[in-house]
């Protein structure tokens, strides 16, 4: 069974960064919107029939994003990294700006969900990582950034992960948090991570959920 994860933080606080210890010959990275990663990569090239051996994919399509989750292994992938994953719908919600009523805000919503219940529901034992921006409402708590109240009363996005880490940029140093600090939606099954703290390496956090679920590359 495929293991969806969220990784929350704001822009800047290392979620992009945090893959660069990844195998790119074992990761595929999907890009909602095209940009350079933040750190020395000439193996992380694009990915095409052409070139199957590449890592990087630029799509905000959902149906195509879920053939790369349910074909990721078979490709020899066995991570997937959406990275700025609200964009998915972000640049949705501009395409359909014309657009009048609530309708769109309910298929956008179910779009989205349909996208976590693939990384969910995949057969294989690929992990997606949600690499997503945080927002924090008026009484100082954080969740998962989306286009608006209309999505937020519709569906608690953190709800649908069993692992939701977030990053922190704090006196030059860039980590995880694995646990809740009260105001954030942070969780991981119990004693997966023994910290509160870890390095930011999303290296190591893949290493440990597989062991953590038994799963053998």
């Amino acid at each position: 069974m495929s293991i969806p994860v969220m990784v929350l933080g704001e822009s800047g606080s290392g979620k992009s960064r945090s893959i660069k210890n990844l195998d790119p010959a074992k990761t595929l990275v999907i890009q909602p919107v095209r940009k350079p990663l933040p750190f020395r990569g000439a193996d992380w090239k694009p990915f095409s029939k052409e070139n199957p051996q590449g890592s990087v994919i630029v799509s905000d399509h959902v149906p195509t994003i879920i053939k790369c989750i349910v074909n990721a292994e078979k490709w020899g992938k066995h991570r997937v990294i959406i990275d700025d994953a609200q964009y998915i719908m972000v640049n949705e919600s501009l395409r359909r700006s014309a657009e009048t009523g609530f309708a769109k805000f309910t298929e956008m919503a179910k779009n989205y969900v349909d996208l976590v219940h693939a990384a969910a529901n995949a057969d294989n034992n690929v992990r997606v990582y949600f690499m997503t921006h945080i927002q924090t409402d008026e009484f100082g708590f954080s969740r998962a950034k989306t286009v608006g109240k209309m999505i937020d009363s519709q569906v608690c996005l953190e709800g649908l992960f069993s692992i939701v880490l977030k990053c922190i940029a704090r006196d030059g140093r860039h980590f995880f948090s694995t646990k809740t600090s009260g105001n954030d939606p942070v969780k991981t099954p119990e004693e997966m991570f023994e910290a509160g703290e870890i390095d930011n390496d999303l290296a190591d956090v893949d290493a440990t959920i597989c062991e953590y679920y038994g799963i053998q590359e």
